[in-house]
């Protein structure tokens, strides 16, 4: 018999408690059950594997990301709305290590599930929304949101493992790469023989 009150959600808010305090890697459904009290078959209702719960653990992770950023960049544009949508990227990576693991690991993710879910669309349109000010056109947009999401999952990625060992402080270095990132969108190479 289920337990009473368990849910889907329920199910995957406890594995993503788990990812934020061990890791997604150490997510397993004996822990997520043992959370809940419940034997691990409970959780078989609920989700069909441990890669839908963690795909679900990735949507919700990503609902979560997307809202922080949307809230901090609601009427902002050009570089404050850079600066605002870079610090809620990286606010949430830290406040929530597993989650957000989860939203950058390639996780197998029922196609109608994720049909349903407004994090990773709206996730994109918020992203060429802040780049709009720039004055950017495809394929240029799309290069610049890859050089974006590539500096600040770097960036949080190093952070996260200690990679910034240097006596500069890694906040002097966010702030400075941003300015750069600024500057990179205002004078957007048109073609790669403009970089030489």
């Amino acid at each position: 018999m289920v337990r009473a009150g368990l849910t889907v959600e329920r199910v995957t808010v406890a594995g993503a408690e788990l990812a934020d305090e061990l890791g997604l890697d150490q997510v397993t459904m004996a822990r997520v059950a043992r959370r809940l009290g419940v034997k691990d078959a409970s959780l078989y209702t609920h989700v069909r594997s441990l890669d839908d719960l963690r795909g679900r653990i990735a949507l919700l992770a990503a609902d979560e990301k997307t809202l922080c950023i949307a809230e901090a960049t609601a009427g902002r544009a050009g570089k404050d709305a850079l600066i605002a949508f870079a610090n809620a990227w990286r606010e949430y990576a830290h406040e929530h290590p597993g989650r957000y693991a989860a939203t950058q690991t390639p996780i197998p993710i029922d196609p109608e599930l994720a049909a349903k879910a407004p994090g990773p669309r709206r996730a994109i349109e918020l992203t060429y929304s802040m780049l709009r000010a720039y004055g950017l056109v495809e394929p240029d947009v799309t290069d610049a949101v890859r050089v974006l999401r590539s500096t600040f999952h770097g960036f949080v990625a190093l952070e996260a493992a200690g990679g910034f060992a240097h006596e500069r402080s890694s906040q002097d270095s966010w702030e400075q790469a941003l300015e750069a990132l600024h500057v990179l969108l205002e004078h957007w190479p048109t073609s790669p023989g403009e970089l030489s």
